[in-house]
């Protein structure tokens, strides 16, 4: 149980700064699509993000190696550091690639799934956040649930905008920019739900 363990908070520091830097990506992302063709700072904003979060998921692993009694499995502290860099690699991969194809403007179903991927990112920030001193399950279920919710949202929203791209008539290059857009940031969304599981089942271990 996390409360008999010896109280070394650094991980959970850690973890609770990877979980902010994936909420700020999103931020930026959705600062950029807004102000598009004006990207501003928001570019290498993101880019900050994405290398400071590297750091912290190497430092997490490297801490990993040298603590001899963790908060809790090494394998779920490895899963939890993993899943939340790669929602911010999610992001980072795919704001490049908003100037690199050359697009015309951006697709209001895009602006709507980062949305969704904002309130998934920072459900998930609050269920990392209570992380530290969770004993059951009843603790973060709300946030849990809320991640499910804006994932399931996130399909439909999915299903929507590749069903509008495919009837309206774009050109080929036009649909295969952005079947590639909606699928990388449904990935990050999917990203979200994966580290909730990740978070059930570490409080399901050892509340």
């Amino acid at each position: 149980m996390f409360n008999l363990l010896p109280k070394d908070t650094v991980f959970f520091d850690l973890f609770e700064r990877l979980a902010r830097h994936a909420v700020a990506s999103a931020e930026h992302l959705r600062t950029m699509a807004r102000n598009f063709p004006n990207f501003g700072d928001e570019l290498q904003h993101i880019r900050d993000e994405e290398h400071a979060a590297d750091e912290l998921a190497h430092a997490a692993l490297e801490r990993l190696d040298r603590t001899f009694i963790t908060p809790f499995d090494r394998e779920d502290i490895h899963e939890l550091v993993g899943g939340l860099d790669d929602i911010i690699d999610a992001v980072d991969a795919l704001a490049k690639r908003i100037p690199l194809y050359h697009l015309k403007s951006i697709e209001p179903k895009f602006l709507e799934q980062i949305d969704v991927l904002i309130r998934a990112a920072a459900a998930v920030s609050d269920a990392v956040h209570r992380l530290r001193k969770a004993r059951k399950l009843s603790e973060l279920k709300d946030k849990l649930i809320e991640i499910h919710h804006m994932e399931s949202a996130g399909d439909d929203n999915h299903h929507a905008a590749l069903s509008e791209l495919y009837h309206n008539g774009h050109d080929p290059l036009h649909v295969m920019k952005w079947k590639e857009f909606y699928e990388m940031i449904e990935d990050a969304i999917d990203g979200c739900e994966d580290v909730g599981n990740t978070l059930e089942r570490i409080v399901l271990k050892n509340g």
